[in-house]
């Protein structure tokens, strides 16, 4: 019994905040080290849209995109949901008019959300509980960030991405490696607004790195501890990955990380000592998507011919959390 991804499509919302709309903002914005260091020269913001439009737009066009309509399960990933309760997965069930005799689920993740998603398709399907799922990550982290915060503003982007997958005879989607340490929760973290702490009207602003600033109800990250992280992980996870698949990396065709930012991209590949030509790094008008950049860039890689029917492409999601893991997919 095997499983594989059929379809892929993202939707991305129409308007943009570009590097030099936020330098009219930020007199001190760096231009040239956002475009050249972190590799970003755009994202798209969801305005008017919320991330249940944004899943629903997608989802459209993954379902448009294939002949068979039938969906027997919903896995919805996402940390910025329209409703505390109910369940947003339960809402575009509803919104896409699929039969009522299907699951469907939220499960919260960020930027490991689609490996995690696809490990759970992988035992729904294999266990016989689902046959054809629709997979959504969708997150408008920007309605998040502070307005004076400008190292955010300048790296997350809004989107959304649905994907099709189903019973496959081939291991199309092999071996998982997932991990945890929760002991780090609060390195990328908004505090108020959830059962422990409220929305507070009167949430005191501070400041943090280069003149960043932010207060309890808005989105924070700890960046430097977010990058040594990810550089002490990644290349274990790397490796634990490899050998639970019993391949080594000559035998990956194509490595596609979460687009976190260019720098920590690189420094991964050449650490990692992955070939240039074989890896991922294109976050240039998307910026980071959160659950939603692996997909896009599975998505971006498939339409530029960087991967093509056959390949093994490796996958690492890594972030908030924190949490971070990987697989190997037959394309």
């Amino acid at each position: 019994m095997g499983v594989k991804i059929e379809k892929i499509e993202f939707y991305l919302p129409s308007d943009k905040l570009t590097n030099e709309d936020l330098k009219k903002e930020f007199v001190d914005f760096d231009l040239n080290k956002v475009e050249n260091k972190i590799g970003i020269k755009s994202r798209h913001i969801a305005n008017k849209e919320t991330s249940l439009d944004l899943a629903y737009n997608s989802s459209l066009k993954v379902l448009k995109s294939t002949k068979d309509k039938n969906i027997d399960f919903i896995l919805y990933c996402t940390q910025t949901p329209d409703y505390i309760l109910p369940t947003s997965a339960c809402i575009l069930q509803d919104k896409l008019n699929l039969k009522t005799n299907i699951g469907a689920l939220d499960f919260n993740l960020g930027c490991s959300g689609y490996v995690y998603g696809l490990a759970l398709c992988k035992g729904l399907i294999d266990t016989g509980i689902a046959k054809r799922i629709l997979l959504v990550t969708t997150d408008t982290y920007t309605k998040y960030i502070h307005k004076q915060d400008k190292g955010n503003r300048s790296i997350f982007g809004d989107g959304s991405t649905a994907s099709i997958l189903s019973y496959c005879d081939k291991n199309n989607i092999k071996e998982f490696q997932l991990n945890t340490d929760g002991s780090g929760y609060d390195k990328l973290i908004i505090k108020n607004g959830g059962s422990k702490y409220s929305l507070d009207e009167n949430s005191a602003l501070k400041m943090y790195g280069d003149n960043n600033y932010y207060n309890d109800n808005c989105l924070y990250m700890q960046g430097p501890d977010i990058f040594n992280f990810t550089i002490k992980n990644i290349p274990k996870l790397i490796n634990d990955v490899l050998d639970k698949n019993k391949m080594n990396m000559d035998e990956i065709d194509y490595f596609i990380f979460h687009q976190a930012n260019k720098f920590m991209l690189k420094y991964l590949m050449k650490k990692i000592k992955i070939p240039k030509e074989k890896f991922h790094l294109n976050l240039t008008e998307t910026a980071n998507t959160v659950s939603s950049t692996i997909p896009i860039a599975i998505k971006q890689a498939f339409d530029d011919n960087k991967i093509k029917i056959g390949d093994n492409v490796l996958l690492a999601g890594f972030g908030v959390g924190l949490s971070w893991g990987g697989t190997i997919i037959t394309v």
